[in-house]
């Protein structure tokens, strides 16, 4: 879905977001409220700049105004691969963009997540994955990394993470993935208004991802795992 579409969708035609490149911004009003938006369109890649626009947005709106909420519009290849943003520090730049996320929800902002598009490794954990919870469309598409990168790193056969992956969602891709094993915590249909309206309202502050994974069989030790660790501390 074009991020235009979406904004009409969700805040009506004067939702007054606007595309610098490919950053999105804007302050819709939504039940009588303004809602700070930040986002990113184009398949975005985050670069140094881009990371950081990002981040000072999201600052600004904690310094400015206490309390808003905050939603974040997701469509990104991942990070800039390029060797500009390496040398000027991009893994810095994409952690100062989820250490702003963080002190957002620190300071009591409901930060809410919404892939539209795509979401692809690190542009994705840097962003929906550090809001209070992350939601998506249903034809959006969802991955980390794909089965030959995968390969190439556990050392594992490609044929033998593409069986695996028939069974077990943490070796696939897909937003119904994502769903079972709590990454994305539900997806919105229908009235999309209603959807963010909901998420806005009782949307979680703790992180219950690894719960919902268990409960929805995608992730079936990591809460247990983290349980054990929390008991022993």
């Amino acid at each position: 879905m074009q991020w235009n579409t979406l904004a009409e969708r969700l805040f009506g035609a004067q939702h007054g977001i606007v595309a610098d490149g490919d950053l999105l911004l804007g302050t819709p009003t939504f039940d009588g409220q303004p809602l700070a938006v930040i986002g990113t369109t184009n398949h975005a890649p985050i670069g140094v700049r881009l990371a950081l626009a990002q981040a000072r947005a999201v600052l600004d709106t904690v310094a400015q105004h206490p309390g808003r909420a905050i939603l974040l519009l997701i469509d990104t290849q991942g990070q800039q691969l390029r060797r500009r943003d390496e040398l000027l520090g991009i893994n810095r730049a994409m952690a100062h963009l989820g250490m702003a996320i963080d002190l957002a929800r620190r300071h009591g902002h409901r930060v809410v997540g919404l892939v539209y598009d795509q979401a692809l490794s690190g542009g994705f954990i840097t962003s929906g994955l550090i809001a209070d919870a992350c939601y998506a469309l249903p034809e959006a598409e969802i991955r980390v990394m794909r089965i030959p990168a995968m390969a190439r790193v556990t050392k594992l056969p490609e044929a033998r993470l593409t069986e695996l992956s028939q069974s077990n969602p943490v070796f696939a891709p897909g937003v119904d993935n994502y769903v079972a094993m709590g990454g994305v915590r539900a997806l919105w249909e229908g009235d999309l208004a209603a959807a963010l309206r909901e998420a806005v309202a009782h949307t979680p502050t703790d992180d219950v991802r690894a719960r919902d994974g268990a409960a929805r069989g995608g992730r079936q030790l990591a809460a247990a795992v983290a349980q054990r660790v929390l008991d022993a501390a």
